[in-house]
Order: structure tokens, then sequence, then C-alpha cells
């Protein structure tokens, strides 16, 4: 019996270390942001190819520079170093999710995040940036809005979102469920 998600995953480390993927070719003038998405109960099952994937790119190409982020990771990083984590955990156990949320709407703004983000991922000294974690930061960070907010900030460089949920070219659905707004800049990875 065949695995459509195991084929699917077989695929991507031939497709990301392509020439034709690192250029851009065939693109157009579009932005090479990907998405690979992924049924949110396979979660675990991505995460460790993810950790495989990271392990065999060195070694089928070198000099390939790969950035892998973590959201979740990230934007922990992120609070510390605004030394919002310990007030954040405070209000979430003493006034619960909603008042969080809405106590981190400001500072996690994607807008704000976008410059944040690129510092970290330094798109310019890397050939490719892998996204993790979505399903991890929602609802504090929104994978289109997110996305529309890199788009400056990521240059030429291209961008890979493992998303657990459905993308069908025109809008994303998180747990294959939450509706997004409509985004069709980026293409399925494989």
């Amino acid at each position: 019996m065949s695995d459509p998600l195991n084929e699917r995953l077989n695929k991507i480390l031939p497709r990301i270390i392509s020439d034709e993927f690192l250029s851009g070719s065939g693109i157009g003038n579009e932005i090479a942001f990907y998405i690979f998405d992924y049924p949110p109960e396979d979660e675990l099952r991505v995460r460790d190819y993810l950790r495989t994937l990271l392990d065999h790119i060195p070694k089928k190409n070198h000099e390939l520079r790969v950035k892998h982020i973590d959201l979740l990771d990230f934007v922990m990083d992120y609070l510390k170093s605004r030394k919002l984590l310990d007030k954040a955990f405070q209000m979430q156990r003493e006034k619960g999710d909603e008042a969080l949320k809405k106590a981190l709407a400001g500072p996690l703004h994607e807008s704000k995040l976008s410059a944040v983000f690129a510092e970290v991922a330094q798109p310019e000294q890397h050939d490719l940036v892998i996204v993790s974690g979505i399903g991890s930061v929602w609802p504090l960070l929104r994978s289109h809005t997110l996305l529309n907010n890199l788009q400056p900030v990521m240059g030429q460089t291209p961008l890979v979102l493992f998303y657990p949920g459905r993308y069908d070219g025109q809008s994303l659905r998180l747990f294959g469920k939450i509706k997004s707004n409509n985004y069709y800049r980026a293409f399925k990875l494989v």
C-alpha cells in the first residue's frame, strides 16, 4: 500500500537542492515562497523528517547554506529578548489565553516580526530558509500575514514553510479546518 505523504516527503530533498529551485527558475518574477502542506495529524512524523532532511542536505550539497527557523523557538527567543516571556506566562496563568493573545498582538505583530525574522534568517547569507512550527504559534502568528510581511525581507532567497493543514494554491487552511485569508503568492513545494 502506498503512503502519499511519504512519497511527497521523498521528493523534497531532490527538489530543494536542485539548481532550478535555488535559482527561482520557472517562477517568473514571483517571490520564491513554497509551502509543503501535510495532514496535521502527521505533525510528529514531519518533524522527524525535517530533522533528517536538515542532516542530509549538507551530505548532498555541502555548499548549500540553509537556515531553519522553528517559529515557536523564534517567538520564545524574541519575547525573552524583550523581557516579555515571563510576563506572558504570568498573564496566561492569571488572565487566560484571550488576554494573552490581546496583550501580545502588538509585540508579535507580523510587520514588527519581519525585521527580526530577517535578522535571524539572514536571507542574504543563506541559499534557502526553511520555516516550521506555524501550528505551535497559532493564533499568536497567522501564516498568511507572516508570509505577506516576509516578502520584502527575503529578497531572492527561497523560503519553504512546512504547514500543518491544506494549501490549495489560493488559500491556507490551518489544521485542515481554520480558513485563513487568501494567500496565493506561494507555490506548492511538491
